[in-house]
């Protein structure tokens, strides 16, 4: 009897310790989802317009059925409407490229991975450009003009003047500036016991012992916060929480996906790169570099090399129907992630024609497209011999990496609809023309690598760029990422689309102060996270309470309060690990497999294939650890919106529906976690075997 109320105790401790971090508002999504677009701009457009649109669209209607809008689509023809947005799996679309009723295209059966596209789109409310973008203006030429240049993300990062007097942190003296221009002001700063227990999970995602909310409450001392900022930074933990958040950025997974869904080998050494050189401060640019060029540098190091499976992480096909379209495919996937997570531009969405919002015309994609075309695709990793590993500088071992086929690159044509069979003009390597004076201005100018050099070193030319200081984005993208995650959204609210599609900043003044910041401090990130950490902006109170900025400003925009937000999925799982006492702080490696029901091994094409058993204490492992397999997702982790693998996530879903509750009263591993806290109250505080306590 004893137990079982000690047990409840120690899950009531638990639940009480996550309740007012988990059970809170949530900040309000973007009107206007850029990630939706681009998934219907780079899979979905490309795929109807191939397989559907000869048959289904203005020039043809058989079955006096429609393809090419959203309402024709719903309208339907002679056999019903084609899709319900509310049911996939009933729309007569989805069921005739399964060849269940209908057998459409009637000429070859759709891939599995097409059909899941088709799927994948309408299961997320089948969101149509004109739908989704309806805020921003239609291109009405595919020239780039002086006007497209003049957008606020194109212009050059002009760093703000301050004052020499001002003894206030600068980033307050932007958002008061702004607030007064509404009549309004700052919240009063939070309590002592809400700072450490904000800036702990902040910055390293797992909850503070009581003795530091308590030394903290009790200090009379103006710099003791800033020492729990430096502690925390300079921890382990703080690569492992914002290394996870790059890998939401960056589709990181272990496997290819797909039906068989195979392990990559050896891509667990990407993950415990990107929590090394966060770990090590290093600086955003060279971070930038190796992941795109990391094989081209000089000395070629374990980092550099394990850096570009940036280019591996995809998802991939092991029997596409048409080789040569599933490598455009895969170098789509490739750029269009280096365009979102480095430059906030949605590249993919110029693939098959030029970009319907932003000045990126398909010509710029295929020059763009042009650094990357000599990779070596992926292939089956199934020995030791396959191309995708190469060996670590160090000797030690060997690495998930990138690779080219030589010093000679393939030619590179645009492609008509995206379509690998129908090449148009050649084009050279370029950069988006939008960001210089003329066409010419952006030519790349590439020497010619000697006959020892393994690559055509393209992809040196184009990280160089990136980070150069003519293109103004990839300084602003990254710290609005930062600001993103210390506040719940960015100052641009659409963090990796900074074109048309997505917002302009709510504070474009404090942006391009934060990103001058950075540049001047040599791209190291530590020195960006102290500057909004100690700002009376970051360190508010998040209740508010201004009835007047309630009106004026119920978003919150202008910063009149600190968000209220709620932990990602990881952040609870490693809560719930630290307050049982539990938490194995063991780490890198291939990761752990956390215990699966059964009835989700069994929903695999192959059951159980490619999940391994790991030991209850290999379990008990921070999340991030967590093997990344496309097709299986931890139901704990999911159910609190943990990032799917299958694309880039800029920005987390947060939803409320019931099983969240459920799974923290009653699924086994919290009951698990609150069994061993009981265990370890019961050895900490031993109770006396008297008849009253014994009961």
């Amino acid at each position: 009897m004893f137990h079982f109320h000690l047990n409840n105790l120690a899950l009531g401790s638990i639940l009480v310790g996550l309740s007012a971090i988990v059970i809170a508002p949530t900040v309000a999504a973007a009107d206007v989802d850029a990630d939706q677009m681009e998934f219907f701009e780079s899979k979905v457009r490309p795929l109807l317009a191939d397989k559907c649109w000869k048959c289904h669209s203005n020039e043809k209607q058989s079955g006096h059925l429609r393809l090419d809008s959203l309402q024709h689509m719903i309208n339907g023809g002679d056999s019903g409407p084609a899709i319900d947005p509310n049911d996939a799996d009933g729309s007569l679309l989805i069921q005739a490229v399964r060849y269940e009723s209908i057998e459409m295209p009637p000429d070859q059966k759709l891939s599995a991975r097409e059909v899941g596209v088709l799927e994948r789109w309408i299961r997320s409310g089948a969101k149509w450009p004109n739908q989704v973008a309806a805020a921003a203006q239609k291109r009405d030429s595919e020239d780039v003009t002086d006007e497209d240049r003049r957008w606020w993300a194109f212009q050059p990062i002009v760093r703000p003047e301050i004052p020499e007097s001002i003894a206030e942190n600068p980033i307050d003296l932007f958002v008061e500036r702004r607030l007064a221009e509404k009549g309004l002001k700052l919240s009063p700063r939070a309590s002592p016991q809400q700072l450490v227990r904000r800036i702990y999970f902040d910055l390293i995602g797992l909850p503070p012992p009581i003795e530091s909310v308590n030394a903290f409450a009790a200090a009379d001392d103006p710099d003791a916060f800033s020492r729990i900022v430096d502690d925390l930074l300079n921890r382990f933990e703080y690569g492992e929480r914002w290394g996870r958040h790059w890998l939401d950025v960056v589709r990181f997974a272990q496997t290819n996906g797909y039906e068989r869904d195979d392990e990559k080998p050896l891509a667990w050494r990407y993950r415990d790169y990107v929590i090394r050189s966060f770990n090590e401060d290093k600086p955003f640019d060279q971070f930038v570099r190796e992941q795109l060029a990391g094989d081209e540098m000089q000395p070629i190091t374990d980092d550099s090399l394990d850096a570009t499976a940036f280019y591996r992480l995809g998802v991939w096909d092991d029997e596409p129907d048409d080789a040569r379209q599933a490598e455009f495919d895969a170098l789509d996937d490739m750029l269009s992630t280096t365009g979102t997570a480095f430059l906030g531009l949605s590249i993919g969405c110029a693939r098959c024609h030029s970009h319907k919002f932003d000045p990126i015309p398909q010509e710029d994609y295929y020059r763009m497209l042009a650094f990357i075309r000599n990779v070596k695709p992926y292939e089956k990793a199934d020995n030791e011999t396959s191309s995708v590993f190469r060996d670590l500088p160090s000797g030690n071992g060997r690495t998930l990496a990138v690779s080219e086929r030589g010093i000679e690159s393939p030619v590179t044509n645009v492609l008509f609809r995206g379509d690998s069979g129908s090449p148009g003009p050649e084009v050279a390597p370029g950069f988006p023309r939008v960001l210089f004076p003329s066409l010419a201005d952006s030519i790349a100018a590439i020497d010619q690598p000697d006959d020892t050099s393994q690559s055509t070193r393209r992809r040196s030319e184009f990280a160089n760029w990136v980070t150069s200081e003519h293109n103004p984005l990839t300084a602003r993208v990254i710290v609005n990422r930062m600001w993103h995650y210390h506040f719940g959204t960015g100052l641009v609210d659409t963090p990796s689309d900074f074109g048309k599609t997505g917002s302009r900043p709510s504070h474009p003044e404090l942006l391009d102060y934060l990103a001058s910041e950075l540049i001047a401090g040599r791209w190291r990130l530590k020195p960006i996270h102290r500057l909004i950490l100690s700002s009376k902006t970051w360190q508010q109170s998040s209740t508010g309470g201004d009835p007047l900025a309630e009106q004026v400003d119920p978003g919150n925009r202008l910063l009149w309060r600190q968000n209220t937000r709620r932990l990602e999925a990881e952040s609870i799982r490693d809560a719930v690990l630290s307050l049982a006492g539990t938490l194995n702080t063991e780490r890198g490696g291939r990761g752990f497999f956390p215990l699966m029901p059964p009835e989700v091994l069994a929903g695999q094409s192959r059951p159980g294939h490619g999940w391994d058993d790991s030991s209850p204490t290999e379990r008990n492992r921070r999340s991030v650890y967590v093997f990344a397999k496309r097709g299986i997702t931890d139901p704990l982790l999911e159910v609190f919106d943990v990032a799917t693998t299958d694309q880039p996530v800029p920005d987390r879903t947060s939803t409320t529906v019931a099983p969240q509750a459920l799974t923290l009263l009653n699924g086994r591993f919290v009951a698990e976690q609150s069994r061993a806290a009981a265990d370890r109250l019961i050895a900490e505080y031993p109770v006396e075997n008297s008849p009253e306590n014994t009961a």
